[in-house]
């Protein structure tokens, strides 16, 4: 995917999300360092998206990124795009991504990450 520069926000102070990103990371080095995707953490950043009105509990809540257009992506359609150009998880985009799996795959994230969410406030990971 030439050109494809996809940004990835997400909260490292919360230890399941920065593992998480560590991990996908770590199998997207090719693609860091061809400028395919970054991952930039919200935290050092807090108006960085304010420009489309998302605050940092927005990012602390759901993974948000911009695309190549500077169209804003959040939650499970965060993932969904990382794992179209991670080398071998294709078959997760097309699986989790599909337009009839897609409004599960969202339901699921978003119940997930409302619990992380709360999780990570009673633990003071702010």
């Amino acid at each position: 995917m030439a050109g494809h520069r996809l940004v990835v926000w997400y909260n490292t102070r919360c230890p399941v999300c920065d593992a998480g990103i560590d991990w996908q990371r770590n199998k997207l080095v090719a693609a860091v360092r061809a400028g395919q995707i970054s991952f930039k953490d919200i935290n050092e950043e807090p108006d960085a998206l304010a420009s489309y009105g998302v605050s940092v509990d927005d990012v602390r809540r759901r993974l948000h990124a911009t695309d190549e257009t500077g169209r804003l992506i959040v939650g499970a359609d965060v993932a969904v795009a990382t794992w179209r150009i991670t080398p071998g998880e294709g078959w997760l985009a097309a699986l989790f991504g599909n337009r009839l799996i897609l409004p599960i795959t969202r339901f699921a994230y978003d119940r997930f990450a409302d619990l992380l969410f709360a999780w990570n406030k009673w633990k003071g990971h702010w």
